[in-house]
């Protein structure tokens, strides 16, 4: 079974896998948001199988909904669930992390066969690949001083390997479930996975 929870802003609906970290998609309702959810079930094995996770996620089933705000609207998954704030144990932690980990190479390697200029949006607009790259990790800077992680600005590749093993070792850790730092850690995956893979799919998608 594939546990989701809902999050409802005022205009648009994001649908989340509590079991499987970064699984978030959105809609203009409940049932456009689970749609979607579920079109990107062959994307998200991508990211499974080469975290070495047997991808098996069962039937959807919305087990919590929470309120969203105008940050949902914009399109970020922003609220936080009750169950976010409960313990992780040691092996749900060691799984979330080896998502984690296969989500940044997995935008690596495409990152490396991406053309620099990518298909504008329907409006014109998007970013390319070294600016969307630059979006990510600037992001995940700030993700990762929700629980705790400093990093001055990151000036290297060096740089960048050194924050993400840090979050990932941190993300690795049994926690107890509170938000010390701002956010609880198991949020904090899933937005970071979430971010990692909107972004590899937005330029995949772009990119043809």
């Amino acid at each position: 079974m594939n546990h989701l929870y809902l999050e409802n802003g005022p205009k648009k609906v994001f649908a989340c896998s509590i079991d499987w970290p970064g699984w978030c998609r959105i809609g203009n309702s409940e049932d456009l948001a689970i749609e979607a959810f579920l079109e990107y079930e062959p994307r998200y094995r991508v990211i499974a199988e080469r975290a070495g996770l047997a991808f098996d996620p069962g039937e959807a089933v919305v087990t919590e909904h929470v309120k969203g705000d105008r940050t949902t609207d914009f399109g970020a998954p922003h609220a936080i669930p009750p169950s976010d704030f409960t313990a992780v144990a040691a092996a749900e932690a060691e799984r979330a992390a080896a998502l984690l980990r296969a989500a940044w190479d997995e935008l690596d390697d495409y990152a490396a066969v991406a053309p620099e200029s990518l298909r504008k949006g329907p409006r014109g607009g998007g970013r390319d690949r070294t600016k969307m790259l630059d979006h990510v990790t600037a992001a995940e800077r700030a993700y990762a001083r929700k629980i705790g992680l400093k990093h001055k600005p990151l000036k290297s590749p060096a740089d960048l390997a050194a924050m993400r093993a840090d979050i990932a070792e941190t993300v690795a850790l049994p926690s107890e479930g509170g938000a010390e730092h701002g956010w609880p850690v198991r949020y904090t995956t899933r937005r970071i996975i979430w971010h990692v893979l909107d972004h590899l799919w937005e330029m995949q998608d772009r990119s043809d």
